[in-house]
């Protein structure tokens, strides 16, 4: 049993990848509560079986097994989010003002509250690998978010080899097909502009062209650069995020309670 690390290795090596597994858990709950609870019990469950991990894949890969086991199990019979949750949203709160003034109390009343454009983009994001089945969104994330191997994948999601590469791939298209259709970032025909009205509400003295011509994907998106490139980087910049540390972490986390409300044409959740 030499494989077997002794607890203090295990909290150091788990410490280093605990801000991933959090995460990686908000982004698939949609739910900082939820992600919370189960980044708990993921660590309990795995100091319970510490004596079970005989180190054919690493102790990373193992915790995030368990954590994906309990998460599959907590959303089992739950609902994806309806692509137009967030447009949903739009009107709701425009409809009633209550809303925004629960955005600018946050804004300002909160260290976390701030609003960045960039943060939003992986707001969406969250939001639009919502509507995956269950299987793509977990296979999805750990693929192009946090760069897990296909093999790490398979071990992770139990799935051989076969049904992971299809549930990346249409995953992945389903995606480029929302934000082309969909994310005025990218597209002059985009009909979702929200990260530019919030900006407008909440940094109401930023300039708010200048906010969105830092963002790489938009430039690119200038030169009519494919959408497989501009997913590219739409993962790039999600990947230097995390969403529970970042400067408007409140605000979105906030956001993120309204949507399942908002999904009104959700769909029951397939493993």
């Amino acid at each position: 049993m030499s494989n077997i690390p002794a607890r203090e290795k295990f909290e150091n090596e788990f410490l280093a990848f605990k801000s991933q597994l959090d995460s990686y858990l908000l982004r698939i709950c949609g739910n900082r509560e939820d992600a919370e609870d189960i980044s708990q019990n993921a660590y309990l469950k795995a100091v319970h079986n510490l004596q079970n991990f005989l180190g054919r894949s690493s102790l990373k890969t193992w915790v995030f097994t368990i954590a994906t086991n309990l998460a599959r199990d907590h959303f089992r019979a739950r609902q994806r989010w309806s692509v137009n949750c967030q447009d949903n949203a739009r009107e709701d709160a425009f409809a009633h003002p209550e809303r925004i003034d629960k955005m600018k109390e946050i804004n300002t009343a909160s260290p976390a509250g701030a609003f960045e454009i960039r943060e939003h983009v992986d707001f969406c994001f969250t939001c639009m690998a919502k509507t995956l089945t269950l299987r793509q969104q977990v296979c999805v994330i750990l693929k192009d978010i946090y760069e897990f191997t296909l093999a790490e994948i398979m071990d992770i999601t139990q799935l051989p080899e076969g049904k992971v590469k299809h549930s990346i791939a249409d995953g992945r298209q389903i995606l480029k097909t929302i934000f082309q259709k969909k994310c005025a970032l990218v597209s002059k025909k985009g009909v979702c502009y929200q990260c530019s009205e919030l900006n407008d509400i909440l940094n109401p003295e930023q300039d708010r062209q200048m906010e969105i011509l830092k963002l790489k994907m938009h430039k690119e998106a200038q030169r009519r650069t494919s959408k497989d490139h501009l997913y590219r980087l739409r993962t790039e910049l999600i990947k230097s995020i995390d969403p529970l540390q970042s400067a408007g972490t409140d605000l979105h986390s906030y956001f993120l309670t309204l949507m399942p409300s908002y999904s009104d044409q959700a769909v029951n959740t397939k493993k």
